[in-house]
């Protein structure tokens, strides 16, 4: 939803140049094999290989269009474990070769690098997503979150946006939270894949 927020809304209006960096649940939670988190973990994590392999022929917005493709699968059409890859990739634009990293464990290095990149910024105890940006100086900062459960309407998103980067910008701030009431609303499916940057 954080993503939708930027892309949907934020970044045509902020002028904003989006990278997009992984981060794997499967690393940062490490979850037992056991448990009832660690399929999709997995799964997720090998779609990050995918997407690193993307990276290397279609640079960001490869990176984009593959994450656009597979989170549309994922949370409108609810199929983490039913979709071929390929066709995801295909469907965006995509070389189908790229699918193959799906089971290439020689990725994970260049996941880990750039997860903790983003974790540098932040700290260990926190999750996805996390927003990176550079502050008054030019150092580069970053902050978990927010965490948000709908895309805001186009003035409340604009709002949200600034506040958070005042609150990442400012070396005092830590954080805010309150408990989630209500699930994710995603939104309409959607009918291809957006402008990767503006």
């Amino acid at each position: 939803m954080t993503a939708r927020w930027v892309v949907d809304e934020v970044a045509p209006v902020r002028d904003l140049n989006v990278e997009w960096e992984p981060i794997s649940l499967l690393f940062k939670n490490r979850p037992d094999p056991g448990s009832d988190r660690y399929a999709g973990s997995l799964r997720t994590h090998r779609l990050l290989r995918v997407m690193e392999s993307v990276r290397t022929g279609y640079g960001n917005e490869g990176v984009f269009r593959a994450y656009w493709g597979f989170g549309t699968r994922i949370h409108h059409d609810e199929q983490l474990f039913d979709f071929d890859v390929g066709e995801v990739l295909s469907g965006v634009g995509l070389d189908t070769a790229h699918a193959a990293a799906f089971d290439d464990a020689s990725w994970d290095t260049e996941i880990r690098a750039r997860m903790d990149s983003g974790l540098e910024l932040v700290g260990q105890d926190v999750g996805t997503p996390i927003i990176a940006m550079d502050d008054a100086e030019g150092a580069r900062v970053g902050i978990f979150g927010p965490v948000i459960t709908k895309v805001p309407p186009a003035d409340e998103s604009l709002r949200l946006w600034d506040i958070v980067v005042e609150a990442t910008r400012t070396p005092s701030f830590w954080e805010l939270k309150r408990t989630r009431t209500e699930p994710p609303e995603f939104g309409d499916r959607p009918g291809r894949v957006p402008a990767a940057s503006t």
